[in-house]
């Protein structure tokens, strides 16, 4: 006697409901509406935005572990750990928390204020120091998206503040008039900077690794030479500095005297819509993405490698110009051109895009992250004496872990990417894509 089965190899009077294909099968404890949240919620936080938000929060935990070892009071309660050990708990918590909230305080908003007014003024510092971080780093991430390690922000920031600051303090132009000149001056002196790399790289095959670094030295010897001419020093001064900008080329406050915020950071924000559309709905943007995945392929396609080059890094070093200008025209408040206007604005521009993954929004908020924690770290090691060197700590271990995704995962303990999304995850492209 035989029995009549079912394709799946199941007994026809038993039969088991089929089951799409290409679908999963809900597993039978939690249901499928609790199965699809979990899945959910693992891609987020297995994913890159998941896994840059748990490297910076387990930068922080790392940086609590040094504040507290660093902290007198801690390790006078370790010396007699066994006899009383909630002293040094005590210890550990208060050291961790004062540090953490003087940070807060001077990032976002001070508690300790005695108004609004002044409360606030943490989160508009935090903004104004953020604000050239976010241009500088956008130029950083057109580069890095197109495969080019434009390590030479720096310089092309000193050069954008050139060319502003010499437009501001030598024309005498209406104010709206003499803004926008300023502000396209610094980003066409960022430009400049950055396309002798890039023409190098296009008709030589230069390292732009070694080439932006070498255009770093050649920039701050530069501006140094150019506040020694009688024509760039600020009269009845022996230090090397130019003349103030004039008020007519000053970006206007935001949000009155009181407050550095200036109108930098509308300037940033657009930036970041701008960038957005020129690497996503453009077609030079789509060109920067063939080559930076794919140079052989978009050679193959009839894309110009060697011109795709040159205009890469130059829309790269007008972004990192238009930082310089936002320094001297705004955040150094009309103070005149410096040895240091550039500050470490280029180098911690390359943190901020690794951070944000060279993406527009990503890079806004990297910004975001580190101006609140320069801001807010003056305030850390005034009111509780921890070293502001540990917010330097606290940026390079941000970069370590999101440099290593799988470590980040195995603290947390969180499983690897799904294979569904890995086999998704876009490829190198082909000549023929391209052509598409």
């Amino acid at each position: 006697m035989t029995s009549t089965s079912s394709p799946g190899g199941t007994d026809a009077g038993h039969q088991v409901p089929a089951v799409a294909a290409g679908t999963d099968p809900a597993p039978a404890d939690g249901g499928p509406a609790g199965s699809r949240w979990r899945a959910v919620a693992l891609e987020i936080a297995t994913g890159g935005a998941g896994v840059t938000v748990l490297a910076v929060v387990l930068a922080l935990l790392f940086g609590g572990v040094l504040i507290a070892a660093a902290d007198p009071t801690v390790q006078s309660a370790a010396g007699y750990f066994f006899a009383r050990p909630f002293d040094l708990v005590t210890a550990v918590w208060q050291s961790v928390s004062q540090a953490y909230a003087a940070l807060f305080s001077g990032a976002v908003y001070d508690v300790q204020a005695e108004t609004f007014t002044r409360g606030i003024k943490s989160l508009t510092e935090t903004l104004t120091v953020a604000t050239p971080l976010i241009l500088a780093g956008l130029g950083l991430g057109v580069g890095f998206r197109a495969s080019l390690f434009n390590i030479g922000a720096q310089g092309q920031v000193v050069l954008g503040a050139v060319f502003a600051g010499y437009i501001g303090f030598a024309f005498e132009l209406p104010a709206p008039l003499h803004v926008l000149l300023a502000v396209l001056g610094g980003a066409i002196g960022g430009g400049i900077w950055a396309s002798i790399a890039g023409v190098l790289k296009a008709r030589t095959g230069a390292n732009e690794v070694i080439v932006t670094i070498m255009l770093n030295n050649i920039a701050v010897y530069l501006i140094a030479y150019l506040l020694s001419l009688e024509s760039w020093q600020r009269p009845n001064s022996n230090n090397p500095q130019s003349p103030a900008v004039n008020a007519s080329a000053m970006f206007p406050l935001l949000v009155g005297d009181k407050f550095r915020l200036h109108a930098g950071f509308l300037l940033a924000i657009v930036a970041c819509v701008v960038v957005w559309w020129l690497m996503e709905r453009s077609t030079l943007g789509f060109q920067f993405r063939a080559v930076g995945a794919n140079p052989e392929a978009a050679r193959t396609a009839g894309i110009s490698v060697e011109r795709v080059t040159v205009w890469v890094m130059l829309v790269a070093g007008a972004l990192a110009g238009l930082a310089g200008a936002a320094q001297i025209l705004g955040t150094e408040g009309g103070s005149g051109l410096s040895a240091g206007i550039a500050g470490t604005v280029g180098i911690d521009a390359i943190t901020v895009a690794l951070l944000g993954r060279s993406k527009p929004l990503g890079i806004f908020f990297a910004g975001i992250l580190f101006g609140a924690l320069r801001a807010g770290g003056v305030v850390m090691q005034a009111r509780t004496g921890t070293p502001i060197d540990l917010v330097l700590v606290v940026q390079s271990l941000i970069v370590l872990f999101i440099a290593a995704p799988p470590l980040v995962r195995a603290v947390f303990r969180l499983p690897a990417p799904s294979s569904r999304a890995a086999a998704g995850a876009p490829a190198a492209l082909t000549a023929k894509e391209v052509r598409a």
